[in-house]
């Protein structure tokens, strides 16, 4: 009777060991080493740092959202193209909604300016020149405007309301007052072929009556670049052009702003 208990036992104990020695070997082969983790009793936690990443399940990145939205911008980066490019009247008012969205809403001239007052450089999607290094004057002293052409004034600003007209020499070259983004080019009423410049002050210089544009729209320039050129009159002795300030919805009178001769 005895005998027969011991090898029951021996039974047991032979069945107890081979189902260790599975266990151990399934978790060897499973997890070859343990984690911090489950050392201490914890559930192992899931990472992104090292292996394969499943693209599909990232927290951070979806392949599929990434590529549409890589080739929506495309879409409207080239539609964008065409119509401006495209002289339709029909689109004129997409046209001036882009421009719009581009210039009155966003200031760059301002958010440059700024940028440049923050952190003391220029802001990089803008050209550097060695003027932008120099030093600057006085907080409490009025900014210096160039004047756009030597000349004298035919029509004052209480005439209109809104612009001075400059008489010049034949030819003349038109500068621009002070630095900044070149936000319009194109002609409106009561100045004809204008070009509108967005200083960083978000005021706005115009210059009509040209006969030439030697600028591009959005092209940052430097206070006295060359603009255009006046338009010269029917006896072609003379040239005038038209000049105006504007800030924020409102035109003032440039004669308080630049000394003419």
């Amino acid at each position: 009777m005895r005998s027969r208990s011991d090898d029951i036992r021996k039974r047991i104990e032979k069945r107890k060991k081979q189902r260790e020695r599975t266990s151990t070997r399934q978790m060897e082969t499973k997890l070859p080493w343990t984690e911090d983790e489950e050392r201490y009793g914890f559930d192992r936690m899931t990472s992104y740092e090292s292996g394969p990443v499943d693209e599909e399940n990232h927290p951070l990145f979806r392949k599929e959202v990434f590529i549409f939205k890589l080739l929506a911008s495309a879409c409207v980066v080239l539609v964008i193209a065409i119509m401006f490019r495209n002289p339709t009247p029909a689109l004129d008012p997409a046209r001036e909604f882009v421009t719009k969205s581009m210039n009155e809403e966003f200031q760059f001239a301002a958010v440059s300016d700024w940028y440049e007052s923050t952190f003391g450089k220029t802001l990089a999607l803008l050209p550097t020149t060695d003027s932008k290094n120099e030093e600057a004057g006085p907080a409490d002293t009025k900014p210096q405007y160039a004047l756009p052409a030597s000349g004298k004034i035919l029509e004052d600003f209480g005439e209109n309301g809104q612009r001075i007209t400059i008489e010049t020499g034949q030819g003349a070259a038109v500068e621009a007052m002070n630095e900044g983004l070149v936000r319009f080019i194109g002609k409106q009423d009561g100045f004809g072929q204008t070009v509108v410049i967005q200083h960083a002050d978000k005021s706005e210089s115009w210059y009509g009556n040209l006969s030439e544009v030697d600028v591009t729209l959005y092209q940052y320039i430097e206070k006295g670049t060359k603009v255009g050129k006046a338009t010269d009159n029917d006896d072609g002795t003379k040239g005038s052009f038209y000049f105006a300030i504007k800030e924020g919805e409102d035109f003032v009178d440039p004669i308080q702003v630049i000394q003419f001769d």
